[in-house]
């Protein structure tokens, strides 16, 4: 026997060990080593794959990655402009109880003796639609682990498409209101998909600014909704409503057409096991004869592996076991601020400046000038999210538009003048345009990456079904506040706001951590190891951890 030969014991006796011996023992040593136990994570080439497709995410800067990934960058826009929908019908309602002509029609003489749509009827209009929303978010995300982002969302827009006929063609507002709740099914779809897919087509570079490109979304759709109103505020007849509602049809089917083109996203492919579709998908989002597609699929490969050995198949229940516990209730209560920090004076900024004392005409005036202020301000968010990341942005913003809120409510307090006035109509527009540019914005970001990729489909659905459960009783309430049929606060609703502002302001600083520039795998880890919120932007993880 060659004395170099590793002898093992049998038997028949004692004979060299074989190089297929030699390498069963060597994977079989790197199994016992890992917890999970995986060929998959023990395959050196892929794992290597991995190593440097993450490296080179983490490398890559904002441009570098906007050049690389056009087509992602594109598909993303697309998903995300579905939420003009859900903004264009939330912010045309808000307009719709300013509307003279809606006001003649379906009000009730106020205290004023001005025409005014009564508040069971203005709180019920806008909350019909996020009762829908609610139904839509809770079924999004079945219906997206078994169809996929691009069917789910095609499904949508087909029943959008059929809708809009029951608001159209409304002559009472009870009809109006049913239509509203119809409309809301298919707002939920978008709003839970749209965020998941952005965020997971994208490298992470551009994460941030992809997914904020959602309230990007808000804004357009508030843009076209002031524009149109503004043209019609002065007419007479039941056209004045009717032609914004009919506006809504231009959205539906050229996006139904775009998706069907777009690419599924390659973290659903992968999980469903379809991999040659996932490095089909991967190719379509790069840049043509990118040549890293190899090492992008193994990256997924490998965060998916970790993710189905620890849960399994994902369903509703995982949502609240382990640490995944502590991702949705960030995404529950980071979704629900939402509602808490002068978002509802943005919904309803028209009605609000009426009742802060400017004349109808003015209100829809400065409104458009509010909704194109907030649109910049979004555009500028892409920015401050790359540079300072999310929580940093989500902080400063809720604190600034706290501190805003408490002046409003100090200038509605104090003797009214034509001065006050003004006051409280430019806080009004300052608050609006921080929430967009900020803490808006930024809460889109830290939902899509703050679950798992297993549970996204249902974590951003849930988020989104927790922002409707805060918001529904609290537009009722922001309608009591403002309307002249209830409480009629005008401005002194900033008291309310701020301090719930403040109380958002709080929760986020113990618990929202910082997610800018962490891989999938990292995130796990990171919430795996019950790390400290404060401690995620120092916490350092090697590229070969996979706990």
């Amino acid at each position: 026997m060659d004395h170099n030969e590793k002898p093992t014991a049998t038997s028949t006796g004692v004979h060299p060990v074989s190089d297929n011996d030699e390498r069963r023992a060597s994977v079989q040593e790197l199994k016992e080593k890992d917890v999970y136990h995986s060929d998959l994570l023990v395959d050196q080439e892929l794992m290597n794959n991995a190593f440097d497709a993450e490296n080179r995410e983490h490398e890559q800067g904002t441009w570098a990655a906007v050049k690389s990934h056009p087509m992602a960058c594109f598909w993303a826009f697309i998903f995300c402009f579905t939420i003009v929908m859900e903004s264009f019908d939330m912010f045309l309602n808000g307009n719709f109880v300013a509307l003279p002509a809606f006001a003649n029609k379906y009000g009730v003489m106020s205290e004023d003796g001005k025409m005014a749509i009564p508040t069971k009827w203005q709180s019920a209009l806008f909350q019909s639609g996020q009762c829908g929303a609610f139904i839509g978010v809770l079924i999004a995300g079945p219906i997206t682990n078994r169809l996929g982002y691009r069917w789910t969302t095609i499904i949508g827009l087909m029943l959008m498409n059929a809708t809009i006929f029951i608001s159209f063609f409304a002559d009472s507002l009870t009809v109006l209101v049913i239509g509203q709740a119809f409309e809301g099914v298919p707002w939920g779809l978008f709003i839970a998909n749209s965020p998941a897919y952005a965020s997971e087509i994208v490298p992470i570079s551009l994460r941030g600014a992809c997914t904020a490109t959602l309230q990007m979304s808000w804004s357009i759709g508030s843009i076209i909704v002031a524009g149109v109103t503004y043209a019609t505020n002065q007419w007479t007849t039941q056209w004045a409503w009717r032609v914004p509602l009919a506006l809504q049809w231009i959205f539906p089917t050229p996006l139904l057409i775009l998706i069907f083109f777009a690419p599924e996203s390659p973290w659903w492919l992968v999980r469903k096991g379809r991999k040659q579709e996932a490095l089909r998908s991967l190719e379509r989002l790069g840049r043509k004869g990118m040549t890293d597609s190899v090492e992008k699929l193994a990256m997924i490969e490998r965060t998916v592996e970790i993710e189905a050995k620890i849960g399994g198949n994902p369903s509703l229940l995982d949502l609240v076991k382990g640490t995944d516990l502590r991702r949705t209730a960030i995404t529950c209560l980071t979704y629900a601020s939402q509602n808490f920090a002068g978002n509802l004076i943005a919904n309803q900024a028209t009605f609000f400046f009426e009742q802060a004392g400017m004349s109808t005409d003015f209100s829809f005036q400065l409104n458009l000038i509010t909704t194109c202020l907030q649109f910049a301000a979004n555009i500028g968010s892409w920015f401050l999210l790359s540079w300072f990341g999310r929580r940093t942005i989500y902080l400063w913003g809720t604190f600034t538009n706290a501190v805003f809120l408490f002046i409003l409510g100090i200038c509605a307090s104090i003797t009214q003048s034509h001065s006050t006035n003004y006051a409280q109509a430019c806080f009004g527009v300052i608050i609006s345009v921080v929430y967009a540019g900020s803490l808006g914005p930024a809460t889109y970001t830290i939902i899509a990456e703050t679950s798992s990729v297993r549970l996204r489909a249902l974590s951003t659905g849930v988020g989104r079904a927790a922002y409707y459960i805060a918001e529904i009783p609290m537009i009722y309430l922001a309608s009591r506040l403002l309307n002249p049929t209830g409480w009629n606060l005008a401005g002194k609703c900033g008291y309310v706001w701020g301090g719930t502002a403040v109380v958002c302001w709080v929760l986020a600083y113990f618990g929202l951590p910082e997610l800018k520039g962490r891989s999938y795998r990292e995130i796990d880890i990171l919430f795996n190891r019950k790390v400290s919120a404060r401690k995620f932007k120092r916490t350092q993880i090697d590229v070969k951890d996979n706990d």
